[in-house]
């Protein structure tokens, strides 16, 4: 009897066994990265609204962008995140997940921007009970041409057990008034290691929209890499970044790079808000200021220096649901050539109403032809 037993439970430990090296096996053989140097195609407008085809030679013309990582529909003030700590896999309904979405669209309508950075849009995922993201923000916004560039196709995630990640799809949206004359999608270097399998298909995109006076305004949508992923993968994808940001600022375009840094853009969020983990090596590290290429100028680490940055976070501790005393950081931030010239900076404070990520918004000047002024930033 004692035999039949133990065979028993053998079979059992075998079953299992296999049934892991199968799901290890399907995720692996399953694993995928888009190319490098992708085009992308941009959407017109829902509404059929002619946008505006080149950015006007005036001056004096004044443009809003503003950026925000909606963090896919799910992060209001009620979610925690399992892999930050919490509990939580999915959001909490289909409907929570379609009013945080259309929620964050309508307080970003009020500001009445001209473009539009967008992280963590989900396409198809279970975490977001498949809701189409994209269409939703094109319905939110139908007066704006878009791009989608997708960051994010995982196999079946079994993690947690209680509540499997599952397959998601999700991507980077660019919203813009103007005509995106062109757009490209950028692969990021990523780690080679097994943590490849749980982390984005990392990448930027680059959109293009044509300038009267004969240059470009590019825009780059970004979601860098945690903090969690080695120092030298960080640096391989700062060093792609600013090689392409370079190379457009020295043709004489204007460049404009927002999104989610997954670091401390000021370099002080911890003793800023008075976090209870302060440490460099926790999360988040400061973002290497030095590297930022000559001729650039990291908006909110600006102010910060000048002693003007007096606003919001911009993302908080999703370990557990919000309740004021959370953990905060600076992570969204823009980047702007010395040809741009900033006129507001903010973070938008929503109170992570709809995100774990409130948006920052930026009024900006294209400088005339030939100038050398050097952008200044004022509250």
């Amino acid at each position: 009897m004692g035999k039949k037993i133990a065979k028993f439970i053998g079979c059992i430990f075998g079953i299992l066994i296999l049934i892991v090296v199968v799901y290890v096996l399907y995720v692996m053989l399953s694993y995928t990265r888009l190319e490098d140097h992708l085009a992308l195609t941009s959407d017109a407008p829902g509404d059929s609204q002619v946008v505006r085809q080149a950015i006007e030679s005036d001056s004096d013309r004044e443009f809003c962008i503003i950026t925000a990582n909606i963090g896919f529909g799910a992060y209001d003030q009620e979610f925690d995140f399992f892999m930050d700590g919490g509990t939580m896999s999915w959001a909490q309904s289909r409907e929570r997940v379609e009013e945080n979405v259309r929620g964050m669209s309508e307080a970003i309508v009020g500001y009445e921007p001209d473009f539009l950075f967008l992280q963590e849009v989900d396409t198809d995922g279970t975490r977001s009970y498949h809701v189409d993201e994209y269409e939703l923000v094109r319905q939110e916004f139908p007066s704006f041409e878009t791009v989608y560039a997708q960051n994010y196709d995982s196999a079946f995630l079994f993690w947690p057990l209680y509540q499997p990640h599952g397959r998601n799809e999700a991507g980077l949206v660019t919203l813009s008034m103007y005509d995106i004359a062109a757009a490209e999608r950028r692969s990021l270097p990523i780690s080679d290691s097994f943590s490849k399998f749980l982390d984005l298909d990392r990448c930027y995109s680059i959109s293009k929209i044509a300038c009267e006076n004969g240059r470009e305004l590019v825009l780059f949508n970004v979601h860098l890499s945690a903090y969690g992923v080695d120092a030298s993968i960080q640096q391989a994808q700062r060093e792609m970044l600013y090689g392409d940001m370079v190379a457009e600022y020295e043709k004489g375009n204007y460049v404009i790079v927002g999104g989610d840094f997954n670091h401390d853009m000021t370099g002080d969020s911890g003793v800023r808000y008075g976090n209870q983990v302060q440490a460099v090596e926790s999360w988040a590290k400061p973002f290497d200021f030095d590297s930022v290429p000559e001729g650039f100028t990291v908006g909110a680490r600006a102010l910060a220096e000048a002693g003007e940055f007096d606003m919001a976070a911009t993302c908080r501790d999703a370990g557990r649901p919000y309740d004021g005393t959370n953990d905060r950081w600076v992570l969204d931030a823009f980047i702007y050539s010395d040809n741009v010239e900033v006129l507001e900076y903010e973070t938008v404070d929503l109170d992570f109403a709809y995100s774990d990520h409130n948006p920052v918004r930026m009024v900006f000047r294209l400088l005339g032809v030939g100038s050398a002024h050097e952008a200044s930033v004022q509250r």
